[in-house]
């Protein structure tokens, strides 16, 4: 019995060894053999931004726009009041109902993103209507402003290879956040403010929602408490790179030599 068993083992274990061998030949060159054995190769948008060499301290604050638009130029006020940039992710339906606010925004100096025409869960869409999501909304920002938008993020923050891909094509950059503020919640002011400023990093992406109900009441809060830990707050387009990057398996852009 032992000497069967042991032949048995002796047995599966070539096996095994040669469809490693088999699998490594014809699918290495394209990840896939890494994929089956357990290490994903899968796209990965930016979190966040490998800290500067030079030490300085940066943050990107970025605002989503789906549903009403009446802080919008508050936050924008606001901003401008603690000398803070920020980025204005604006979805489709949100641009045809306030067009005014988009130039807004513009007009005053703000990055404007793409948070696609309809802010619906993009991985489950086709390619095409995927595509077409994104494309709607760069024309219609593009119209407006006379830029069209470099970073996209997706709604719900859902990605998949095939999203990306296609952001990828359309010469674009997916954003997502490492810090959550949870504005939409309806927290107070003051928890806003303590979700973001007691381990916001250099190299962070915050995020935050134009019509959340304490946004107004948050935000000084929070640029006076950035200033005091010496944080200077800058758009998408000065912290996240366009080109010649990595991302890490943590969402952390590093941008190559």
């Amino acid at each position: 019995m032992f000497v069967v068993l042991k032949k048995r083992s002796i047995i599966l274990a070539a096996v095994f060894v040669a469809v490693f061998a088999v699998l490594t030949a014809a699918l290495g060159a394209t990840g896939s053999a890494s994929v089956f054995f357990g290490v994903s190769k899968r796209k990965i948008p930016v979190y966040c931004v490998e800290a500067p060499e030079d030490g300085e301290k940066v943050v990107a604050l970025t605002f989503d726009a789906a549903w009403g638009a009446d802080k919008t130029q508050g936050i924008m006020d606001i901003l401008t009041e603690y000398d803070a940039d920020g980025t204005f992710f604006l979805v489709g339906f949100w641009l045809d109902k306030y067009p005014d606010t988009a130039k807004a925004i513009a007009d005053a100096g703000f990055e404007i993103g793409n948070h696609s025409a309809n802010h619906l869960n993009m991985p489950k869409l086709n390619a095409e209507t995927m595509r077409s999501e994104i494309t709607s909304v760069n024309a219609r920002i593009e119209e407006l402003t006379g830029t069209a938008p470099t970073y996209f993020r997706a709604p719900y923050g859902d990605y998949s290879d095939k999203l990306m891909t296609a952001v990828e094509e359309l010469g674009m950059v997916g954003v997502q956040w490492s810090v959550d503020s949870l504005d939409w919640k309806g927290l107070s002011a003051k928890e806003i403010a303590d979700r973001v400023l007691p381990d916001v990093k250099s190299g962070d992406i915050v995020l935050f929602h134009n019509n959340s109900d304490h946004i107004l009441d948050a935000l000084p809060l929070i640029l006076l408490g950035l200033k005091n830990k010496g944080f200077r707050c800058v758009g998408l387009s000065e912290l996240v790179a366009t080109e010649n990057f990595t991302v890490d398996h943590t969402g952390m852009q590093h941008k190559n030599a």
